[in-house]
C-alpha cells in the first residue's frame, strides 16, 4: 500500500497535468477533478466532487448509456475507451468537444472500483473544421456553435459570422425578438480570437438609466446613495473580451454619449470619478428596433450609430425559414432529452405540419418553449398534435392531407362563396374576388376545392 507521501505526490501530478483529468467511483460519482478539467469545462472541483458525471450532461455519454443494459456506463462495460470524441456541456452553457481516453480502476481482487478519464479540448479544431468546410465547399451546413438552420438566409448568417469573428470592428445584430441575436453574438466571440477572454452580456432595456450607467461603467465609493464601495462595471469585466449590448436602441441619450467616448478613446470613467480607465473590449450590439427611425426622432445619436454599424448582421425570422422547423425540433428534443434523461426524439408528421403552419411571432424562442411544453406533456416516444400548446393547434386547422392557417381557411371560404354566387363559373368567380383567372385556378388547386359541386 502506498504511504501518505506517495499518494500526495500522485495526486499532485494529476492535479497539475496539462490535460483534463477526473476520477469516478463505481457509481460514476466524481472523486477527483483537476485544474485542467476546470479550465476546459468551467466547473470548479468543489462543484464537481460528489456529483455524478451526468452533471455536465454529455449527450454522447447519455446516448451510449441508453444503448446498454440497465443504462450501464460504457467504460464499465468495455473497461477502456480510446480516442472517443465527445460533446460536453460546459458551465457557461456552451458545447465543448473533447477527445476522451478512459480506463477502469480495479482493486487487488480484480473488481472494478471506478475509472479515470482524460479529456483534451478540441473545440477550436472542430469549429475551425466547420468554418473551413463552409468557406471551401459548396455544400450547406445545418448548424454553427449551437445555432441551427439550413435555410439560405442561415447560410448567409453563417458566412457573416465567419467574416466578423476575427475582426476588431463593432458588430450590430438586427432581428426580431426571439430570433437568437445573443447566440449569434456568442458565436462571433467564441469562434474568434477573443474566445478565451470574457463574454459579458448587458440587456440595455432591463435597467433604469441611473442603474444602467453604474452597471456599464462602474462607480466609486460615495458616488451616490448606496455606493458603499468601489465597483467595477461591465466594461472592465469585459477586459480583453467582448461586451454584448442587447437592445441598444433602448440606451438613454446620456449613456450614448459615454459609449461614444469609449468607441473613440477606448477608455471609460466610473460614475463619481475623473480617472480614465483604458479598456480593450470589443462591442457587439443588437436591436429589434429601426435605428434610422430613432435617429430621425432624435432618440439615437447618428454618430454613435455609424460607430456601431460597422458590420451589420441580419438574423432572419422563423417565418421566412420555416423549412428549418424540423431541424430545430430535432435539436430541441435532443437538448431536452439530455437534460431530463427522457428519450423523446421524434415528432409526428402531422405535428410538424401544425408547427409549420403557425406564424411564430416569438420566433425560435417561442418554438423552443412550445417543444418544451410538448416534451413535458408527452408520455410516449413521439410528439403528437395533442401534445402541442393549445394556442398553436387552434391557430392551425388541418385536414387529412394538409395543414391550413386561419387566414388560409378564411380565403378558402371566400373562394367557395364566390364560386357559389357564380354558379361554379371560374371567370365570374374571379371577377367577384378580384383575382385573375390563373390565380383563381391556383387557389382552387391549393385548397383542394371541388368547383363542380357549385
Amino acid at each position: 500500500m502506498k504511504n501518505t507521501t506517495d499518494l500526495y505526490d500522485y495526486y499532485s501530478i494529476l492535479e497539475n497535468m496539462p490535460d483534463g483529468m477526473f476520477i469516478v467511483d463505481s457509481n460514476r460519482v466524481i472523486t477527483f477533478w483537476n485544474k485542467a478539467a476546470e479550465k476546459i469545462l468551467g466547473y470548479p472541483a468543489e462543484e464537481m466532487i460528489g456529483k455524478t458525471c451526468d452533471y455536465f450532461k454529455s449527450p454522447t455519454c447519455l446516448a451510449a448509456r441508453l444503448l446498454n443494459e440497465n443504462e450501464k456506463c460504457p467504460l464499465f462495460v468495455y473497461e477502456s475507451i480510446f480516442r472517443k470524441r465527445c460533446m460536453i456541456k460546459a458551465k457557461d452553457g456552451s458545447i465543448k468537444y473533447v477527445i476522451k481516453h478512459a480506463n477502469v480502476l480495479k482493486n487487488d481482487h480484480g473488481e472494478i472500483i471506478g475509472g479515470v478519464e482524460n479529456i483534451v479540448d478540441i473545440t477550436e479544431q472542430v469549429e475551425a473544421e466547420r468554418l473551413s468546410h463552409f468557406r471551401n465547399q459548396s455544400q450547406d451546413i445545418t448548424s454553427l456553435h449551437n445555432i441551427v438552420g439550413a435555410n439560405d438566409k442561415m447560410q448567409e448568417l453563417y458566412e457573416m459570422i465567419a467574416l466578423a469573428k476575427d475582426t476588431t470592428a463593432s458588430v450590430i445584430i438586427y432581428g426580431e425578438s426571439g430570433t437568437g441575436k445573443e447566440m449569434v453574438a456568442q458565436a462571433i466571440h467564441y469562434l474568434g480570437e477573443r474566445r478565451s477572454s470574457p463574454f459579458i452580456p448587458v440587456h440595455c432595456a432591463a435597467l433604469a438609466e441611473s442603474i444602467l450607467e453604474s452597471e456599464l461603467f462602474g462607480h466609486v465609493k460615495g458616488a451616490f446613495t448606496g455606493a458603499i464601495s468601489d465597483r467595477k462595471g461591465r466594461f472592465e469585466e469585459a477586459q480583453g473580451g467582448t461586451i454584448f449590448l442587447d437592445e441598444i436602441g433602448d440606451l438613454p441619450l446620456s449613456i450614448q454619449v459615454k459609449l461614444l467616448r469609449f468607441l473613440q478613446e477606448k477608455e471609460i470613467t466610473r460614475v463619481g470619478d475623473n480617472k480614465h480607465i483604458k479598456i480593450d473590449a470589443r462591442i457587439i450590439s443588437a436591436t429589434h428596433k429601426n435605428l434610422n427611425k430613432l435617429i430621425a426622432d432624435g432618440q439615437f445619436r447618428e454618430d454613435l450609430f455609424y460607430r456601431l454599424n460597422v458590420i451589420p448582421i441580419m438574423v432572419p425570422s422563423l417565418r421566412i425559414r420555416k423549412s428549418d422547423i424540423s431541424l430545430l425540433v430535432d435539436h430541441f428534443l435532443k437538448k431536452f432529452s439530455q437534460e431530463a434523461e427522457k428519450a423523446i426524439l421524434k415528432c409526428a408528421p402531422k405535428a410538424i405540419d401544425i408547427l409549420s403552419g403557425y406564424a411564430w411571432p416569438g420566433n425560435v424562442r417561442e418554438l423552443e418553449n412550445a417543444i418544451h411544453y410538448a416534451f413535458i406533456t408527452c408520455n410516449g416516444d413521439t410528439i403528437e398534435p395533442d401534445n402541442l400548446p393549445e394556442q398553436i393547434v387552434k391557430y392551425v386547422l388541418f385536414d387529412e392531407k394538409k395543414a391550413y392557417t386561419v387566414d388560409d381557411i378564411k380565403e378558402k371560404e371566400q373562394i367557395e362563396s364566390a364560386l357559389e354566387m357564380a354558379g361554379g363559373k371560374m371567370i365570374k368567380a374571379a371577377k367577384i374576388l378580384g383575382y385573375s383567372r390563373v390565380t383563381l385556378w391556383k387557389k382552387v388547386k391549393q385548397f383542394n376545392i371541388d368547383r363542380k359541386s357549385f
